[in-house]
């Protein structure tokens, strides 16, 4: 059985499946490997691996993949993905994902070379294109003497990913933070969302599951203070995410929501599960709310091991977990 979002409740963002009854596109995948888009420098290619393009080093292959360098590019690969009816799948870093070992179908449009970070130091503004690394971002700002994103250093994202996850650590969140996102329509037009438009709430916005791709997202810090004093929090932060959690090793960083008031860690290790494998993935002996590539995992084996955790934490709290990573494509149920 291949699991769909309609028949698994339990995450209503869990294992999207996507269709194309496109069969000329569906042929020319197999015949074609490079299309230039016209007028632009970016070129769509046919059945790429995507494992390189997700923190967990798994995936299958996209049958489409592009990677523009600006917003000429991204509005080009948007139009053509609309003119052949292809579904468009975005990937940033590929830090909160896990993607099928069948790939995707459709075109995959990867952000991570957009890039461009514009800040004012008078008034603690800062304008970021969707490809920016948040970690960087993080440091930049405290060598700018802006107060505000010392909590996000630790993140492996981009600005794109986390505009639409509201990504957040150590009590700090991109909703705390933002004033607009610059965002492009399936119809190609540019809007900016301000922040109460995005409907943010824990780990997620009303961006997540839409067909709207952020570009660039401004964000409100606070200047003027000491980068020595800045940069000592940032990196205390980093220290803490460093020692606490399994950076050593491939993953997607938490892999489930925290049930309020308790922690999703807590409740795994607590029922017995740190260090429990499947394959070659492992909740992790460091921190149990993540789930480690330990070298040839198959998405198919972290997808097992999640489902395994989600049932045998709910056999012993009675609470299910709910999946902060988002899984796209399809899957086999077990069993």
């Amino acid at each position: 059985m291949l699991l769909n979002p309609k028949d698994d409740q339990s995450n209503e963002s869990v294992c999207r499946v996507f269709q194309s009854n496109n069969q000329e596109i569906k042929n020319q995948s197999v015949n074609s490997k490079e299309i230039p888009l016209a007028g632009t420098d970016s070129v769509i290619k046919s059945q790429v691996s995507l494992a390189a393009y997700t923190s967990y080093r798994v995936g299958g292959p996209a049958q489409w993949y592009v990677a523009p360098r600006n917003l000429a590019g991204l509005q080009a690969s948007v139009e053509y993905a609309k003119k052949h009816s292809l579904p468009i799948t975005v990937l940033g870093a590929g830090s909160n994902l896990l993607v099928s070992d069948r790939g995707l179908e459709g075109l995959v449009i990867v952000t991570r070379h957009l890039r461009h970070t514009q800040f004012d130091k008078d008034t603690g503004l800062v304008t970021v294109s969707a490809g920016e690394p948040i970690p960087g971002l993080a440091w930049e700002a405290a060598k700018q003497g802006c107060q505000g994103f010392e909590w996000a250093v630790g993140i492996p994202g981009t600005v794109g990913g986390a505009v639409v996850m509201n990504a957040g650590a150590h009590k700090g969140c991109i909703a705390d933070i933002l004033v607009s996102a610059e965002v492009l329509l399936s119809d190609g037009s540019l809007q900016t969302f301000g922040r109460e438009r995005l409907e943010y709430s824990y780990r997620t916005s009303k961006l997540q599951g839409s067909d709207i791709i952020v570009t660039q997202a401004t964000f409100q810090l606070q200047p003027g203070a000491d980068p020595t004093q800045v940069l000592a929090v940032t990196k205390q932060h980093q220290k803490q995410r460093l020692t606490t959690q399994p950076y050593h090793l491939p993953s997607c960083g938490s892999v489930f929501r925290n049930p309020k008031p308790y922690a999703a860690g807590w409740l795994i290790e607590n029922t017995g599960l740190k260090g429990f494998q499947i394959g070659h993935a492992q909740v992790a002996e460091r921190h149990a709310n993540f789930i480690v590539n330990c070298g040839g995992a198959t998405a198919r084996d972290i997808f097992h091991l999640i489902r395994h955790v989600q049932n045998e934490v709910q056999k012993r709290w009675s609470i299910l977990l709910y999946p902060e990573v988002k899984m796209i494509g399809e899957f086999q149920a077990i069993g």
